[in-house]
């Protein structure tokens, strides 16, 4: 299947705002999918159909696939190149606008998420589906620095992304993609980042995820300043909160794990 060929039979114009950049390598999709450790019982959400290129590949490895595609122009252009994938279920529909619920209500025993992420909704897809009870892994194809920063353990790409994704799972990048490999190329390359859910922190998950954000609220500043401007805390309080750190600490220089320890100090402090 010559997919290329059936686009431009389409007269199809690659859109800007959606990101879309397909890959059509048949070996480099296989890899992608073979670096996902799909089996025959796994089903799979995947966001962003696209031309199917990757659709029909998981589709050859996983029990079954449910995919979203944001762009109706694509409608006939699937029809073809995913007209024999009986085990594809094809949602054309704004993953964002669809209640978290009703997309883990498609699936039995939870599901592995596979995704070729534009930029500008790389982490608004990761915050929507991080708490999903039903989601046993991300497999996403984002941007080479944005793959950077989920996986930083410290540093200048160490940040909330960091440390919320390392809050939730396990982050590692499984494979680098050349922007040459894409239709039309990127400016830049990308990464395939693959994250294995495992609750390793007991919190409030809420709270977590506010202190974390307000921490790095400015960067620059002090973690003494920024939970003070951020949740209207005292000095005695601060000093007590903060008592484990040394004077002048930054967020930067905390854990995933520190953050989980100031999480419980702060819950108890306002709860007593």
């Amino acid at each position: 299947m010559e997919v290329t060929k059936i686009l431009q039979a389409n007269n199809f114009e690659f859109a800007k705002k959606f990101g879309q950049n397909f890959i059509t390598d048949t070996n480099l999709l296989n890899a992608i999918v073979e670096d996902c450790n799909l089996n025959k019982n796994d089903e799979v959400l995947e966001i962003g159909t696209g031309a199917g290129t990757l659709t029909r590949a998981i589709s050859q490895k996983a029990k079954r696939v449910v995919t979203f595609e944001i762009d109706n122009r694509l409608k006939d252009i699937l029809k073809e190149t995913l007209k024999d994938c009986t085990n594809v279920e094809l949602n054309f529909a704004d993953i964002m606008t669809i209640n978290q619920d009703e997309i883990d209500s498609k699936f039995e025993n939870g599901y592995s998420l596979i995704a070729n992420l534009p930029y500008y909704i790389t982490t608004p897809i990761i915050f929507k589906f991080l708490e999903s009870k039903n989601l046993k892994s991300l497999n996403i194809m984002v941007q080479k620095e944005v793959a950077e920063r989920i996986c930083a353990t410290s540093g200048k790409d160490y940040g909330i992304l960091s440390i919320m994704i390392d809050f939730y799972g396990n982050a590692k990048i499984k494979r680098i993609v050349k922007r040459n490999m894409f239709t039309p190329p990127p400016n830049v390359d990308s990464a395939i980042v693959s994250i294995e859910i495992n609750q390793k922190y007991d919190c409030n998950k809420e709270l977590f995820s506010q202190i974390v954000h307000k921490s790095f609220a400015m960067r620059r500043k002090t973690l003494f300043n920024n939970l003070k401007q951020g949740f209207n805390l005292n000095k005695e309080q601060l000093d007590f909160l903060l008592k484990d750190y040394k004077q002048g600490v930054r967020a930067e220089e905390l854990s995933t794990q520190d953050f989980v320890n100031l999480t419980n100090l702060l819950d108890k402090m306002i709860n007593d």
